[in-house]
């Protein structure tokens, strides 16, 4: 079975809470559409946990990509002598902290230095698209959808901001063939549809019903599109 859920957002036990209702095997595929730290309470607790699963994909998201390059850039800037940051930089940490980066910058600085190395490496290799195709059904999945969407523009042409924080239009079908599914976290379903369910509309779907914000923690299984949730 092929499964996808979103945004999880350091919320690790409700996470293995999913596994669990899923009954994942090492012969099921899980593709996590980005979004994995901040917010939550356990975000580094999830991304080591993540990082030795070979069964599940996890996708590029606005906040693994700030933190990312965040904290490249810290590592390398701080040493112990280090009496402050650049500016630019500060002001940058500042905002990533305030937009709930707090519990990922004192999780990673936890670490021993190999093991921020291994965790910096394996977030950077995070894809920003992959498609999945199950029987006659092709799902084209990406953390935020098809930002600016074009008839004609190919896949690998979207950018970074397009692929990981535009907002989609959830009443806007992308592609004629209706067999064609565009599936994607980032905005809060509760945004789009009023509930903290998983919302098809229009040959798109979203799965980030809001787990962080109080919400639930949805999963779809593209095989049998059934729902599941913690």
């Amino acid at each position: 079975m092929t499964y996808v859920m979103s945004d999880l957002h350091g919320e690790y036990r409700r996470f293995l809470q999913m596994l669990d209702l899923i009954g994942l095997t090492d012969e099921d595929i899980l593709y996590i559409l980005g979004d994995v730290v901040d917010r939550g309470e356990e975000p580094v607790n999830l991304l080591m946990d993540l990082m030795k699963r070979k069964n599940v994909i996890t996708l590029m998201g606005n906040h693994d990509y700030l933190a990312c390059e965040l904290l490249k850039q810290l590592v390398k800037e701080i040493t112990p002598d280090t009496t402050s940051l650049a500016p630019e930089l500060m002001n940058q940490v500042l905002e990533w902290m305030d937009d709930g980066g707090i519990n990922t910058m004192l999780q990673f600085r936890a670490l021993e230095p190999e093991q921020r190395e291994a965790v910096l490496n394996f977030i950077s290799g995070f894809p920003f698209i992959e498609i999945v195709e199950i029987g006659e059904k092709c799902y084209i999945m990406s953390h935020a959808g098809l930002g600016n969407f074009e008839k004609n523009k190919k896949l690998k042409e979207y950018t970074v901001y397009e692929l990981i924080a535009a907002r989609p239009d959830a009443d806007k079908r992308l592609f004629e063939d209706d067999s064609v599914f565009v599936v994607c976290g980032h905005t809060p379903t509760c945004n789009l549809c009023g509930e903290n369910r998983i919302y098809i509309n229009q040959g798109n779907i979203f799965i980030d019903c809001g787990a962080v914000f109080g919400g639930k923690l949805g999963c779809l299984c593209l095989d049998t599109m059934e729902e599941f949730y913690v």
